[in-house]
């Protein structure tokens, strides 16, 4: 296993006690179509995992309802035994159903289960970072999540957990969850023109917590802008780099996933994330959002 890259855009950060860089490599797309079932090419997926920690990706994104179970497998069969410097973050608290769908499963027993289930098919004795999945596929949603954060507290308490998170959550919800017990991330959607989190990520970063967005271009509908597109055609570049340089930018303590199947597509989505933009460049995306 090689030593993390210079090379890689954007440095490092530090989930509690654990370097990882901001660069990251988000695992979801490994699996099948629409996350369900296995790759079509195997030994490509297992390249990919491969080639992210050879160009110096310390930070791998996954979830054991991937697939389900699929993307940990892979990840597993690709890298294991880990190198000290690579960290996996997952994530519980949905599942899959026949009709590939992502119902909640949040009650102590689907928790208890889905970390347990997460640590056999990673390999692990301890899990880096879990976050608790909240909401639903349309986005946070308000609502109670004592009972289920406890029940990781009390999972990281007994050694199986390291550093707790939370993803598609609320600011209530984050506040909620750092009143039972410290977190290291949220992993929300954030992207240039969906930036309800704006100020989540300004309060965030004063308390050195990382800011993890996914759907960085809008995911399964890619946002469309005419300022996106003129930005990266100056820069003679494609809009999903200059969507990832922004991130990068926007604020230290966000980390980037962004995910592939494709060992060409990882170097691409690499060199586009260490694009440099200049003020001008930033003003006129910034009006995407607003």
């Amino acid at each position: 296993m090689s030593t993390p890259s210079a090379s890689l855009p954007g440095g490092n950060w530090t989930l509690g006690d654990l370097s990882v860089t901001r660069f990251g490599y988000g695992a979801m797309q490994l699996a099948g179509p629409w996350v369900m079932g296995p790759p079509a090419d195997r030994d490509g997926a297992l390249a990919v995992l491969r080639e992210a920690v050879d160009l110096g990706i310390t930070h791998i994104d996954t979830a054991d309802a991937y697939g389900p179970h699929i993307t940990n497998q892979l990840i597993r069969e690709a890298l294991h035994p880990y190198s000290d410097s690579l960290h996996i973050v997952t994530k519980v608290g949905a599942t899959r159903d026949e009709e590939g769908g992502w119902p909640p499963a949040r009650t102590p027993e689907d928790l208890r289960r889905a970390v347990q289930e997460n640590l056999e098919n990673l390999g692990l004795e301890t899990l880096d970072v879990v976050n608790l999945r909240l909401g639903d596929a349309q986005g946070p949603q308000p609502g109670p999540l004592a009972e289920a954060f406890e029940t990781l507290v009390e999972l990281q308490r007994q050694g199986l957990i390291r550093h707790l998170g939370v993803s598609n959550a609320t600011a209530e919800q984050v506040a909620e969850a750092q009143a039972i017990a410290p977190i290291v991330c949220v992993q929300n959607m954030y992207n240039l023109a969906h930036r309800q989190d704006d100020e989540l990520i300004d309060e965030l970063a004063e308390q050195g917590i990382a800011y993890v967005p996914f759907f960085p271009l809008g995911g399964f509908n890619p946002l469309q802008s005419s300022a996106l597109t003129a930005v990266a055609t100056r820069l003679d570049a494609t809009p999903m780099s200059v969507a990832l340089a922004w991130l990068l930018q926007r604020s230290p303590n966000i980390l980037l996933i962004p995910g592939t199947s494709s060992v060409a597509h990882l170097h691409e989505n690499v060199a586009g994330a260490g694009l440099q933009l200049s003020d001008d460049d930033l003003a006129e995306l910034d009006k995407i959002g607003r």
